[in-house]
């Protein structure tokens, strides 16, 4: 479900929102079973919305629904974010090129803005869960202005998958900041309208992504 009248986010919304968040962090653990009465308590949300909110993180390969059990976290598995990543890279560069034929001046301006809050937040590096809401809303308004909304519907889960990798690792690879530059390259050069410059960071940038994560397994951070 999309905004209510009032423009702000439905009770699903809300759940999805807040349960993703508890999964990046991993607040809520991997492989940890939860009953909706239990996840419905602990953001003080309703049941219904909770069940709905599940539902669409099941989707996205964040819980997996168990019949009369509950929803399991699923496990973080190195070989699946690899294989992710294959996908991710395709999409990523469709967005980057799309958005920079296809921004307007105002959504420029903010693109802006909002790299130049990412590097920032990174460079103060004391609130991880602060820089990934940022680069959550970053890579959101991002796949909103390539204007393609099957794209953009395809890459969320991809996106929501690396952050839960990043949190977990990103304390071992003590490069936040170094994150933060390859977003801010995609982004700045969409800003600019140049396609090629934005599909060729866009390419960086996951080199990067796959070099992290394979790191994870070799530790050479």
């Amino acid at each position: 479900m999309g905004p209510g009248r009032s423009g702000r986010p439905d009770l699903s919304d809300q759940a999805r929102a807040r349960l993703e968040e508890m999964i990046v962090s991993l607040e809520l653990a991997p492989g940890s079973i939860w009953s909706e009465a239990e996840l419905s308590a602990k953001i003080a949300i309703g049941r219904t919305p909770v069940r709905e909110a599940l539902q669409r993180l099941e989707v996205d390969h964040l819980v997996r629904i168990l019949p009369r059990h509950g929803a399991q976290i699923t496990e973080i598995n190195v070989v699946e974010q690899l294989l992710l990543l294959e996908l991710r890279r395709e999409l990523d560069r469709r967005i980057a090129a799309d958005a920079a034929r296809r921004s307007t001046a105002q959504e420029c301006s903010q693109l802006l803005e909002m790299a130049e809050r990412l590097e920032a937040l990174a460079a103060n590096g004391d609130d991880v869960l602060a820089y990934l809401r940022h680069h959550y809303e970053l890579k959101n308004f991002l796949a909103g202005c390539a204007r393609n909304p099957f794209v953009a519907r395809a890459v969320m889960p991809c996106y929501a998958m690396s952050r839960r990798f990043y949190y977990l690792h990103y304390r071992q690879a003590r490069d936040l900041a170094v994150a933060a530059r390859y977003h801010a390259a995609v982004t700045h050069a969409v800003a600019v309208g140049d396609e090629k410059k934005a599909a060729a960071a866009s390419d960086r940038l996951m080199d990067y992504v796959e070099e992290f994560t394979r790191a994870t397994v070799t530790n050479r951070f």
